[in-house]
Order: C-alpha cells, then structure tokens, then sequence
C-alpha cells in the first residue's frame, strides 16, 4: 500500500503560499477572520475546479465526506455552504486577480519559444478577444447585458506561445469588446491580433505610437484611398497587398499614417477576409496566418467553458463572480505549470481529467502524467517543484 501524498496535496504543494500571502496582505484579506482564511478558501474553490464541483454544495458535500483525510490532502478545515458563500461575497477579488497575474508571470516565460503553426516571427504574438457568459438577471442584477438579459463578458489576451492568458478583465454583458484597448499593457515589437470589432483607429493609432503592431479584420464600410500596390500571387489566395490611407475625416484624424490593406480569399470556407495592419515587413501570407491563429483564442475559451467550471457561476454579487473566474484562471495556470516541469506529454485538457479522478489516488504525480515509472520517494519528487531554484535558474 502507498503511504504517499495524495495526488491533490501533491499538485497543492507546488503553488507558492508564500507569494499568495502577500496578496492577502496587501488587501487585509484575513483582517477579523477566525475560521476560513483566505488560503483555505483558495484551496477550497481550487479542489472544486480540479475535481469538477457543480457548486459550493458540492464542494463542502464532497470535502465533509472526506473529513479524515482533508488534513492529509492539504485542506486544514472543512465548512459549510454559507461559510464559503459568505467569504466569496466578502473576501476582496483582487487578492485572487494579484495571484493570477503572479502565476502568468511565472508561467507565460516558460512557454516563450513555443512556435505558432506556420509562422517563423520572433515577435511575442497575442489575440484579444472576449467571450460571454449568460446569466439570470433576476439573480445577477449588476451584469446587465444586451436584449434585457443578463451577462458578463471575460475579456482575454492570449499569447499565442502557449496559449497562456496574460490578461483577464470582467465586465457585464454591455462593455464594448474595444474598450478592453484600454485596459491592456502595450509590449513594444508585440503583434496584436483582433477581429472587426475591435476597429477603432484612435485606439489603433495608440497601439502604433507604443511600437507595437496590429493585424485586424477590416469593416465591410472600410473607406480609404491606395497609395501604391505590391505583386502579389493569387494562386496563394492572396488577391491584393496594398500601403493606403484613410479618406473619411474623423478616421484621418484618429489615424493619420499609412496603413497595409491585404486581401485574402480563403478557398476553404469560401470567403474573401480583408485585413488591416501596421506592419510593413512581414510576407502578406504571414499576415493571413498571424489571423488564421486568431481562432486559438476561441478553442481556448471553448475548452475553459467545457473543462473549467465557468458557465455554472458559484456566487451572485460582482466581487464573488469576479473570485469565481479568477480561481478558474490559476487552475488553468496551474497546470499549465504542472505540465512544464514534468515535460508531461500530455495536453493540459488531458492533465485535467487524469488529475480530477485522481484527487485521492496516492500516486506520484510523475508516474501519473509522465507514464514513466521511477523508484522515488514522493518528497524527493516534490522538490522538483522548488520554486526558489525554478526563480533562481530563469
């Protein structure tokens, strides 16, 4: 019989306490807490995610269930519904925002030369997109969206490197997808992929002055005037590599530098895309495939409504919603960073199902997710997960 680690106190002991501690402190999270600490409520909404919990109930079902081992699985306490309701309603949203941005910082370098299919562009690359969650309005009051319904919208960067989100804003149903411009960190050199939507030249026009590129979908009332036409092979489906500047006067003002207009018919769907950028040193084909990768973001924001639980929200107010999303987000980046440091061949999706039906196993996490299988103690295997040699060696 194994006497090891749970497979959860094992994939528990890799996240750094100490480094959500300072999130804690630094907005007075366990100020007059006696019982469930912030820390027990991370690790508590963490297991539900992991575990595919339906809800709270579930959570605390499953977790009282369990009472004899929680000590041993990593978990100091175990409560009630309303105990964990009432944290999540009360506990600041931030605290778990500060620790999702660690956890991207952490793991977003490890995935930094990871090559996007059919591109050979040293730039950091990344796609801005939202997706939107339908709710109850006669539940969820604050998240007003389109038609009278209720909604939240979670906006996300994502390089391409990886798939890793690097930025995460949430806002109700009616804050426009072109607002969220505003709220992103601008990385000179980086490419900015984004559909029709998010045309705004003012906007576009910063991200120009800030060094950076963008690839976008061109609205179908585009109006401009060329200024010169490059050859172009239409057997590739390209039909057309133009430098232009806009004519309509409000635009002029907002942008008034030269843009590049491609035209790419795509033999496939059989539809004609029309593409604006910034940039004037890439091949017009690699501006087709920079976009063609657009399409990532929205199999990631398939894959985190499947396999995360995101579309089942576990609280009412704005502050518990914005916790719930958050702690989705580090389970992601968690394993994430569980698949980097085994070299797991795995896909995180597949990680996730082996590590939910494996929550209670006693297996070592490498024989589990490497099928490899090495005589070593469970403590020798956990300082593989050291994070002050990781931090030290990057």
């Amino acid at each position: 019989m194994n006497s090891g680690k749970y497979v959860f106190a094992q994939v528990l002991s890799i996240i750094n306490s100490y480094e959500f501690s300072k999130c804690v402190k630094r907005y007075n999270g366990n100020y007059r807490v006696r019982g469930l600490n912030c820390w027990n409520q991370f690790v508590q909404l963490f297991f539900g995610q992991l575990t595919a919990r339906n809800g709270l109930r579930d959570i605390c079902l499953c977790l009282n269930a369990h009472k004899s081992s929680l000590y041993h699985l990593g978990i100091k306490q175990a409560v009630n519904q309303s105990t964990l309701s009432r944290a999540n309603e009360n506990r600041d949203w931030r605290i778990f925002a500060d620790f999702g941005a660690y956890l991207i910082n952490l793991v977003q370098p490890l995935y930094a030369n990871t090559p996007v299919p059919d591109l050979e562009i040293d730039n950091e690359i990344f796609v801005l997109d939202s997706t939107t969650i339908s709710l109850s309005l006669t539940l969820w009051r604050w998240a007003r969206g389109k038609r009278s319904r209720g909604a939240i919208k979670v906006h996300t960067l994502l390089d391409l490197r990886g798939n890793i989100p690097t930025f995460i804003y949430i806002s109700d149903g009616k804050y426009h997808d072109v607002n969220a411009l505003d709220e992103i960190e601008i990385i000179p050199k980086a490419i900015y992929v984004m559909d029709k939507a998010y045309v705004d030249f003012r906007r576009l026009y910063t991200l120009n002055e800030a060094d950076s590129f963008f690839v976008i979908r061109a609205k179908d009332n585009f109006q401009f005037r060329v200024i010169k036409s490059g050859k172009v092979d239409k057997t590739t489906g390209l039909r057309c590599d133009q430098i232009i500047r806009l004519i309509v006067y409000r635009s002029r003002k907002q942008y008034p530098d030269k843009l590049r207009r491609i035209k790419y018919y795509d033999s496939e769907k059989n539809i004609t895309l029309v593409f604006l950028t910034n940039n004037f040193e890439v091949e017009a084909l690699e501006v087709a495939a920079l976009y063609k990768n657009r399409w990532q973001i929205e199999i990631f924001f398939r894959w985190i409504k499947q396999n995360l639980q995101i579309k089942t929200i576990w609280g009412h107010s704005e502050n518990a919603v914005k916790i719930h999303i958050w702690v989705a987000v580090c389970t992601y980046l968690i394993v994430a960073y569980l698949k980097y440091q085994l070299r797991s061949p795995y896909s995180v999706y597949e990680m996730m199902q082996i590590l939910g039906i494996s929550a209670f196993a006693k297996t070592p996490i490498n024989e589990l997710l490497t099928k490899t299988h090495i005589n070593q103690n469970v403590k020798e295997q956990l300082n593989l997960f050291n994070f002050n040699e990781i931090l030290t060696h990057q």
